[in-house]
């Protein structure tokens, strides 16, 4: 192996490593978020029965309003089956709502995956991170990711399609490359490394302003 490989190898293991740790402190986030909302239960409670005893039915609305509000940036919406899934998903989700970028999730996974929480996790967390950062250079009327997984048969899909400021198209199936723009850096490569070694599909396409990435995995 030359050094540049090693090199490469070495900057892509200290990537993983910061991705495993930042997706872990996202859903440490989430959680902590939830346990306090649930400890606050029993005061939001009492200020709305306050505001009740004053007949302050405005207040009460607006109360909820923002109770609504915060419940929502921490709630779990997607249950896909498997626990690692939802973990990234939700706290993905969460970090997107965040930024004002709007989420459609269809994802079911009823089956136990033969390939590692760690892969699964780099993969999903990957695809998320680079629509987002796409969909940053976007007017918040324009920005959507649709994220849809579920069993083919024998083998994990995986889709992921964002709008970006690209026009330009591109287009390949199975050929690990890395492109500028939308799908680039040791993100890119960390993808390609693991369905080359799981032995799956992998397909880009950007058209018309929309990047989607197509993974199929075999489970057996």
């Amino acid at each position: 192996m030359s050094l540049l490989s090693k090199r490469i190898d070495k900057q892509i293991a200290a990537y993983q490593r910061e991705l495993m740790d930042t997706h872990y402190q996202e859903v440490d986030n989430m959680y902590r978020q939830i346990r306090g909302w649930r400890h606050d239960y029993r005061n939001h409670i009492q200020t709305m029965k306050v505001l009740a005893a004053n007949g302050d039915i405005q207040g009460i609305q607006t109360y909820l309003d923002e109770l609504d509000t915060d419940l929502r940036t921490v709630d779990t919406v997607v249950k896909t089956g498997n626990p690692m899934a939802d973990a990234i998903l939700n706290s993905k989700i969460s970090l997107a709502r965040s930024k004002h970028i709007p989420i459609q999730v269809d994802a079911h996974i009823p089956v136990q995956l033969k390939m590692s929480e760690l892969d699964l996790c780099c993969i999903i967390g990957n695809l998320f991170d680079n629509a987002m950062e796409a969909s940053l250079f976007l007017p918040e009327e324009k920005r959507m990711i649709r994220v849809y997984m579920d069993m083919k048969g024998t083998q994990l899909y995986i889709s992921f399609t964002n709008y970006t400021a690209e026009k330009k198209r591109i287009k390949s199936g199975k050929l690990f490359r890395s492109t500028k723009g939308s799908g680039h850096g040791l993100g890119l490569i960390r993808i390609d490394n693991i369905i080359e070694r799981l032995d799956g599909y992998l397909s880009r396409n950007s058209e018309d302003g929309a990047f989607t990435t197509e993974i199929l995995i075999p489970q057996l």
